[in-house]
């Protein structure tokens, strides 16, 4: 039970190509959002559409893999821990950001099944 005190499964889409940098350790690293929908019904009998985006981040071989496999709108499966950054920005003001960190990823979709 340990392991699944921070564990986080996401399948969604890419909402952008993946941004590749590679570290001062030369270890390369990918960032890329990923949108996931969740559909209800509201009140009034509408569905209802919502989308959240995750920033996500990968490191070494799957780095790699998602640089060559992934692109915008690439649907993928993803499972990491969450990992909260902050920073300062310019005009003095504390900001957080809250990222995946990726240890398994899945492509999936059309474009995974031709790769």
């Amino acid at each position: 039970m340990y392991s699944l005190r921070n564990k986080v499964q996401l399948i969604g889409n890419l909402g952008k190509a993946p941004e590749i940098r590679n570290a001062d350790s030369g270890k390369k690293l990918v960032k890329f959002s990923v949108a996931t929908n969740e559909m209800y019904t509201n009140q009034k009998g509408e569905k209802v559409k919502e989308t959240q985006w995750h920033n996500v981040v990968a490191w070494g071989k799957l780095a790699e893999i998602a640089e060559k496999y992934l692109s915008k709108g690439s649907e993928v499966a993803v499972e990491g821990k969450l990992i909260t950054k902050d920073y300062t920005d310019k005009e003095g003001n504390k900001k957080y950001i809250t990222e995946v960190q990726v240890n398994e990823l899945l492509l999936l979709g059309s474009k995974a099944a031709s790769a």
